[in-house]
């Protein structure tokens, strides 16, 4: 069975239940703006009843309220993909997976401008965030959804089949480089992007091959698609 990935879903989830039910994958991979309205568990309730396990990353559309930030990342946390590389086993095999959420702030690190990073890690940026200005004591809510240099360090560290992302690779005009060279130093085989909502294929400046998503596109790995 394979891993089916979903684009920005931005509450349109139909889409996603029927594929499931067609394709009965085993898992399934949000690529971020979720942008829920009602808990993670409510929302994919018919995806979880199956026995398929969910995961997610989150995008720009994510922690635009308290509300919304809850419904997702205090909701299910299990399946927040975010920093770490995860086995997902298949009935041909097994996929590692691991997934970069949020997307480039300049404030922080804007890397599609060449421009360095402005805070490395997040406790730099608390260090110079006042207290009335912190959410529930820590990063702004605007900012939990905000890709940091230490984020990189930590994927670069771990190994994976698929590294799934909100912002682009390279080879999309709106997407860097820093992706292609994590991807690279995590021996990644294959790139899942979403965010742009530019359904496309392409390559990395290293020659990995790229699958951006358009909102609520479905697509569908196997591992035996990257067994060669």
């Amino acid at each position: 069975m394979p891993v089916l990935f979903y684009g920005d879903p931005h509450r349109k989830f139909d889409p996603l239940f029927d594929a499931v039910a067609r394709h009965r994958p085993e898992h399934v991979v949000i690529a971020g703006d979720l942008d829920l309205q009602r808990p993670f568990r409510d929302v994919l309730a018919p995806v979880i009843a199956q026995g398929v396990q969910c995961w997610w990353i989150p995008g720009n559309h994510d922690c635009t309220d308290a509300a919304q930030y809850d419904f997702l990342f205090e909701d299910y946390p299990e399946g927040n993909l975010c920093n770490r590389a995860v086995s997902m086993p298949c009935r041909d095999g097994t996929l590692s997976v691991a997934g970069l959420g949020g997307i480039y702030r300049g404030r922080v690190w804007y890397p599609i401008s060449g421009k360095k990073p402005v805070f490395m890690r997040r406790e730099d940026f608390l260090a110079v965030t006042r207290p009335h200005v912190r959410w529930r004591k820590g990063l702004p809510l605007r900012q939990r959804d905000t890709i940091f240099p230490e984020d990189h360090t930590i994927l670069a560290a771990q190994k994976c089949d698929i590294l799934v992302s909100h912002e682009a690779p390279s080879c999309h005009e709106y997407g860097t480089a820093e992706i292609d060279r994590l991807g690279q130093e995590m021996g990644a085989k294959l790139f899942v992007h979403g965010h742009m909502h530019h359904s496309y294929r392409g390559y990395s400046k290293f020659g990995t091959p790229v699958r951006g998503l358009d909102g609520a596109e479905v697509f569908i790995v196997s591992p035996q698609d990257l067994a060669a």
